[in-house]
């Protein structure tokens, strides 16, 4: 199930300038196409493929999603440019990709980051620089844990996030709604759960704490313990 925005991600920038009226880049020339270099390529998870409780199918459609932000990032970042060396920035096309970028962008390192804190078959080292964090910020690992889940729980689409505070080095679990809305400023993603409808329901339906419950039991605790600053 697909909202509004992710399915003009799965569809294209082409969904969006018929949504928006914005020219259409994909109707570029040729020649034009060639000029231009990707920013950004999709990495490839297919390691995941056969991790416990998630089905291929979930995360096969689960890795196409992520690839569709990858490819309009880019073609956003490309668009943008054209418009900028053409002195159109005082279109409000351009404003509206520019507001677009945060979304395509975001959507893009968010799943990058959920699928390499996946696949790990170990829990959490007790005596690590992770845990202690997490013991400093809440007293102990089954209450940061406690706190977590209980952020994914919460109604809504969106992401359960752990995040170092850069100023001073405090966990703290954050909800995010939109990928491009309710990030704290000035902080490093530690651990992020996906929890819109596309990360669990084609294997869950609508029971997302057995969801959350298949996440922690493949969760790569080294990967997020070396994003700790």
């Amino acid at each position: 199930m697909l909202n509004r925005r992710e399915f003009l991600t799965v569809t294209g920038l082409g969904g969006a300038a018929l949504l928006f009226g914005i020219t259409n880049p994909l109707t570029a020339s040729t020649a034009e196409k060639e000029e231009k270099t990707m920013s950004y390529n999709a990495k490839d998870y297919s390691k995941l493929i056969g991790m416990e409780g998630f089905s291929d199918t979930l995360l096969k459609n689960h890795f196409t999603l992520y690839q569709g932000y990858v490819t309009n990032t880019n073609k956003v970042l490309d668009t943008l440019s054209q418009m900028l060396k053409e002195g159109k920035t005082a279109n409000p096309e351009f404003a509206e990709l520019k507001r677009r970028l945060g979304w395509e962008f975001n959507g893009m390192r968010l799943h990058e980051y959920y699928f390499e804190n996946l696949g790990g078959k170990a829990g959490i080292n007790k005596e690590g620089k992770l845990a202690k964090k997490m013991a400093d910020a809440f007293g102990d690992y089954a209450t940061w844990e406690k706190d977590f889940r209980a952020v994914g729980a919460m109604r809504g689409i969106g992401w359960a996030v752990l995040y170092q505070d850069s100023a001073n080095g405090q966990l703290i679990n954050f909800w995010v709604n939109e990928h491009d809305v309710s990030h704290p400023a000035g902080c490093n993603p530690i651990l992020i759960m996906d929890v819109f409808e596309h990360a669990f329901m084609i294997d869950y339906g609508l029971k997302r704490a057995d969801y959350i419950e298949a996440f922690f039991k493949n969760i790569d605790w080294s990967a997020a313990e070396a994003r700790l600053k």
